[in-house]
């Protein structure tokens, strides 16, 4: 890609704004544009092994939606044949609408998905029309602005991006054959555009559905924890998108801008201001989503808003007709009015992760994190590398070489009775660098059995997906996404400062507005957050927080399945780091326990 920036006004910021990948490089190539509507007749059949189409459908294709400073985007049109208006599922995209690289290489039925249960007309991360017409429903698809064939340049999140989405909404809501009801779903990227959107609240937009979705880009992917990040966004995502414009680049911008600011703050999503019904899916194996879906919903101002966790890959669990029906009564209760006793399904359904046993999925709460958790410390003990129910009496320390990509150490207990953890994790540690300025700390936190195996929960449930994944093993590692230990944290001491308008007594949140470089030899307490979780640990395993300057613990670092070279981190770590505990340092593992 070559370079350019752009500079943007209501951020009062030059921005990185690269040429997006030429369309016409896409291979598979996205379908030309060509605005015409064909008729899909119940029965036909759209790929191989996909089920027959319920009902007659039309399809408008190539949509032109006129924004608000005249930037025409692009949507395709499912909807039943019938003389009476439909509800919309709007499905505002990057990926592409039809066909194209991510509809053909990330297709379900690569990752153990029926082709049964697919009509062939659904777009990546997407609800699937073939099906959802057959419900009495329209399905829209938008290319996103500077994707595909739509005009304008390509935001990343943020406020533009909100009100593109805004204006389709709009312009979807005037269609003679539209209700004025609309609501969105769509499954990672799909979903955090739904947060900007639904915040800017468009008079038609009626429910949301974000499946997986993270909320702050900064925190959680880009610069999580302070040390930047851009490969997944530059390696996975970026490379292979394509348009005729320029694309907003996460990537590049951290490099610009390291600290938290306006470019940033505006790529966090403003929840707080969502009022309308939603329904949110979660998982505790994302390592995009899990952070930013569950306190979404712990954050988002609407009433009526349920959330649902759980134990498989997000592309599998969104392709699942069992989760299609249970969206559907939700969405006939807020767009169609039905009175189908949605109200009684409880508020929070969770699934509790036991990595190497059997999971205990949907079980009914109340509330989100759980209001009988117990926060509990756990004490580091470096004399022993245990974690130990009381502070050790006398202090100790415990060293590693933190430019060793093999080196880290590890703090443990041996559980005598089947203990749950779930919720947010926090990591107090006292530490230093022996002859540098900053840390970068890793940590994970996974459980080993009575033989020392660590375990595992793969996210695929197909027998021979499951043999796949365990085919990718390195090193004893396997990549994240399709496979689950434990949540991570990461830190950059210098940004250890905490965010006291986000932070809660189970989550501390760093506010990244400036370094606090430290001094060779000086010990200084730090707060690391681990993403939530639910997971439990039975008798007799062991129960390991790893600790190290680099990506630590069982899973490898590379977090999808896709082409690209995924390396270390590059970090400030230099020399040695120590670990102080015991005595008068209060290093410590804080766990939400739930009582049996």
């Amino acid at each position: 890609m070559t370079s350019s920036t752009k500079f943007i006004h209501r951020l009062n910021l030059e921005v990185e704004y690269p040429q997006i990948n030429p369309l016409a490089e896409q291979q598979p190539p996205a379908a030309d544009l060509r605005t015409h509507t064909e008729f899909l007749a119940k029965g036909s059949v759209h790929q191989e092994g996909a089920f027959a189409l319920p009902c007659d459908i039309i399809v408008d294709y190539d949509q032109p939606l006129i924004m608000r400073d005249g930037v025409t985007l692009y949507a395709d049109v499912f909807r039943p044949d019938t003389k009476e208006q439909v509800p919309a599922i709007l499905v505002y995209t990057p990926y592409c609408k039809r066909e194209g690289w991510w509809n053909t290489n990330a297709h379900p039925v690569r990752f153990g998905v029926p082709a049964s249960t697919l009509s062939g007309l659904q777009a990546f991360e997407a609800p699937d029309p073939g099906w959802w017409c057959g419900q009495d429903y329209a399905v829209v698809y938008v290319d996103a602005a500077g994707t595909s064939h739509s005009e304008g340049d390509q935001p990343f999140l943020g406020t533009e991006l909100g009100e593109r989405g805004y204006d389709a909404i709009e312009e979807i809501a005037k269609k003679a054959w539209c209700t004025g009801a609309i609501a969105m779903a769509g499954n990672s990227q799909l979903a955090m555009v739904q947060w900007t959107i639904a915040a800017l609240r468009p008079p038609h937009l009626k429910a949301i559905a974000p499946w997986e979705g993270l909320i702050d880009l900064y925190r959680e992917s880009s610069v999580r924890g302070g040390i930047p990040d851009g490969d997944f966004q530059e390696k996975a995502i970026s490379c292979f998108l394509f348009g005729n414009t320029r694309s907003d680049s996460p990537a590049l911008n951290a490099k610009r801008y390291p600290l938290m600011n306006a470019y940033w703050e505006d790529k966090r999503a403003p929840i707080e201001q969502i009022v309308i019904p939603a329904y949110f899916v979660a998982s505790w194996t994302s390592p995009l989503h899990a952070n930013g879906t569950v306190t979404a919903y712990r954050r988002v101002a609407s009433k009526q808003k349920w959330m649902r966790v759980h134990n498989t890959q997000e592309w599998v669990d969104i392709a699942d007709l069992d989760n299609a029906r249970d969206l559907k009564r939700f969405f006939d209760r807020f767009l169609k009015g039905i009175e189908n006793d949605w109200e009684a399904t409880p508020p929070v359904r969770l699934s509790t992760l036991n990595p190497g046993g059997v999971d205990r999925v949907g079980r009914a709460e109340s509330s989100w994190p759980l209001e009988r958790q117990h926060l509990r410390k756990f004490h580091l003990d470096a004399a022993q590398n245990k974690l130990l129910p009381q502070p050790a009496k006398d202090a100790s320390s415990i060293a590693y070489n933190s430019e060793d990509l093999r080196a880290s150490i590890r703090f443990a207990i041996e559980v005598e009775r089947e203990m749950e953890i779930t919720g947010y994790i926090t990591l107090r540690m006292c530490v230093e660098a022996e002859s540098a300025n900053d840390l970068d700390l890793f940590t994970a936190l996974y459980k080993e059995d009575a033989s020392g195996k660590r375990l595992h929960h793969i996210t695929l449930s197909a027998p021979d997906k499951r043999k796949w994944v365990e085919s990718m093993k390195e090193d004893g590692k396997l990549p994240a996404t399709l496979s689950y230990t434990g949540p991570t944290g990461r830190l950059r001491v210098s940004h250890r400062a905490l965010d006291e308008m986000l932070s809660t007594p189970d989550e501390p949140v760093m506010s990244h507005r400036e370094e606090q470089l430290v001094a060779p030899g000086q010990i200084v307490p730090v707060d690391l957050t681990l993403w939530p979780t639910s997971m439990v640990v039975n008798a007799g395993e062991r129960l390991v927080v790893e600790i190290g300057g680099h990506e630590v613990g069982p899973l490898s670092p590379k977090a999808v399945p896709l082409p690209g070279s995924f390396l270390s981190l590059a970090t400030r770590n230099r020399g040695i780091h120590r670990i102080h505990t015991g005595g008068q340092y209060e290093s410590w593992l804080k766990l939400p326990i739930i009582p049996n």
